[in-house]
């Protein structure tokens, strides 16, 4: 099981949300682009995995495999037990750019064959997104530099959709006990965390699992809680990391799973270590998302079905050089950064970015 984040979360502000202003229900603009998400009530209820009847022009054979150029040779899991430090991550803030009825990782190539979608990150992505498309797009998060696709299911109160406010927290964090192993997301990684077909006992039992939905005092809810105070500061919260082992060889394989693992305990150790067959240790991401509803929840669920379908998707096209240096300053370095790569508990210690958000 991974090490669990002990970080609180804060108090978290409910806004107002005039989904005009930011043109939610629509996408960039792109021609091979949908208009328009799909109307809840023909949302669809989840992924069917079903043959794909298209792939990724990453993917010109159409076996599912996108192979790393160059692939990681030669690691193994470390077993080393760096100096101890409590906080070795930072933050990606992101907000909602649009939704839209698509997924670039299940349904490559395939526009509204998903269930409705709610993008964070890079404006641009949609069904024919590829590492490319990413790079040339922009972002909403506060790092220039990071033009991941970030999504996960919309979520609805009745038919209205209800959307994160201002920029959600993702945390980049060390899964391992040996942070100075961590390096770098390879560009065009991308995989599925947890699954819009799971059953919500595999939900609870998930390795990804931190504290579940949260509302108010009710923590480690599967279901969403029925008891969340209508009150302007309480908001739906959910916490829910990914694996961070990688297998060196695959950018994406076809479940958008097996290439990454979560870490592992060292026997006799209390120490986690990446698997044997997933050697590379890369950045754990952790969602942290707050949906602003509260009050009577009988009516809330996700565009993929119950409250335990929840999972979401990430695609990698961060600066290569932007990435390195938050990687190494903040996981590697042991510290507990901001967007920028800034520890306010080390100032000494500066920031890895300026105050753009970008590389000196």
């Amino acid at each position: 099981m991974p090490r669990r984040s002990k970080v609180l979360s804060g108090t978290l502000v409910a806004s107002a949300l005039l989904l005009a202003s930011i043109g939610i229900g629509t996408v960039a603009a792109n021609a091979d682009t949908p208009a328009a998400s799909a109307p809840a009530s023909a949302a669809h209820t989840g992924h069917t995995m079903a043959v794909s009847t298209a792939s990724s022009p990453e993917d010109p054979d159409g076996d599912g495999y996108i192979p790393a150029n160059p692939p990681v040779t030669g690691v193994t899991p470390s077993t080393k037990e760096p100096p101890h430090r409590y906080f070795h991550e930072f933050q990606a803030n992101c907000g909602v750019s649009h939704t839209a009825p698509d997924d670039p990782i299940v349904y490559a190539q395939q526009p509204g064959k998903s269930h409705d979608h709610t993008f964070m990150g890079n404006t641009t992505t949609n069904a024919y997104s590829t590492t490319a498309s990413l790079d040339a797009g922009s972002t909403t998060c506060l790092a220039p530099g990071d033009r991941s696709g970030y999504w996960m299911p919309t979520m609805y109160d009745g038919d209205r959709p209800v959307l994160p406010v201002g920029p959600q927290t993702i945390y980049y964090k060390a899964g391992v006990t040996d942070y100075t192993s961590v390096r770098p997301f390879p560009k065009g990684l991308r995989y599925v965390v947890a699954s819009p077909m799971q059953s919500a006992q595999e939900f609870r039992d998930h390795p990804g699992f931190v504290e579940g939905w949260e509302c108010g005092d009710s923590f480690f809810n599967v279901d969403f809680p029925a008891d969340c105070p209508e009150r302007q500061d309480v908001q739906i919260n959910i916490r829910f990391q990914a694996p961070s082992c990688w297998d060196g060889k695959n950018l994406d394989t076809p479940d958008h799973k097996s290439h990454m693992a979560y870490p592992v305990v060292n026997p006799g150790t209390n120490n986690n270590v990446c698997p044997a067959d997933h050697p590379v240790a890369l950045p754990m991401i952790e969602f942290k998302m707050a949906f602003p509803v509260n009050g009577d929840l009988s009516r809330v669920r996700l565009a993929s079905g119950a409250s335990y379908s929840f999972h979401y998707d990430f695609f990698n096209a961060w600066d290569e050089p932007t990435l390195a240096a938050m990687v190494g300053h903040c996981i590697v370095g042991g510290l507990q950064c901001d967007a920028r790569g800034y520890d306010q508990t080390h100032p000494e210690a500066g920031a890895a970015l300026n105050e753009d958000y970008e590389l000196p």
